[in-house]
């Protein structure tokens, strides 16, 4: 789903690029047991590290996407070697404006649009979404936030959202700037909702590649130590 982006990036930074699945997402294997609250941390603390570990990675600029961009905050925040993380419509907090949008994709679902795009892209659509929606809309995630792990992060951030973004509010972005112990940077897109990457391709193509050349050193071709985690 992420199309033909990390290809561009390498191209336009000089940066070898690791894009995965997470489990449950793709083509992967299910993600068995019903997550939990803490399961973008875990994720983040917990699973991306090993995931690194297992290719030799250590000197990484993590890019994420939504829940994405929460999970490479967490990784940050729990000291992990890092040079930098791009985060795009993250979450940090349970908001209002994101359980009444996942609840409106749920009653949707069945005959959306979006079951028949994220059906060419996942071995089971179906248990990706709800699986998903279910732990957003659960009563335990209410009151839920990642703000007390961000003064732990100790890189510089680049933080994007689109001002029209269905799925969460600029308070998102504007409190990893105001809690994060490292200095962040905001962008903040007009005309843009939760999907910047397919939305304005161009833009953010030229905003990491920009943001990386800052905190990033070009590596040969054929050297995959940067990262992506959608």
């Amino acid at each position: 789903m992420w199309r033909d982006f990390p290809a561009r990036l390498a191209e336009h930074t000089g940066c070898g690029v690791l894009t995965y699945s997470r489990r449950g997402y793709g083509q992967s294997d299910p993600a068995g047991a019903p997550r939990l609250p803490d399961f973008l941390v875990v994720e983040g603390a917990e699973v991306l590290p090993q995931v690194l570990a297992q290719r030799g990675l250590d000197d990484v600029i993590l890019i994420g996407h939504s829940d994405g961009g929460t999970a490479a905050l967490a990784y940050a925040a729990h000291g992990h070697r890092l040079r930098a993380a791009i985060v795009v419509a993250p979450h940090v907090r349970d908001e209002e404006i994101s359980w009444r949008a996942i609840g409106r994709q749920r009653a949707e679902w069945a005959g959306s649009a979006l079951r028949q795009r994220l059906a060419r892209h996942h071995r089971d659509a179906d248990a990706t979404f709800y699986s998903w929606a279910e732990i957003w809309l659960s009563p335990q995630v209410r009151g839920w936030s990642i703000e007390a792990l961000l003064p732990q992060i100790r890189v510089p951030v680049l933080a994007i959202q689109g001002r029209q973004d269905s799925h969460g509010s600029m308070i998102q972005i504007d409190n990893i700037a105001c809690y994060s112990g490292a200095p962040v940077r905001l962008e903040k897109l007009d005309d843009c909702g939760h999907d910047p990457f397919r939305e304005h391709p161009q833009r953010m193509l030229g905003l990491c590649a920009n943001f990386i050349a800052e905190h990033g050193r070009p590596l040969p071709k054929n050297c995959a130590a940067r990262t992506t985690f959608p």
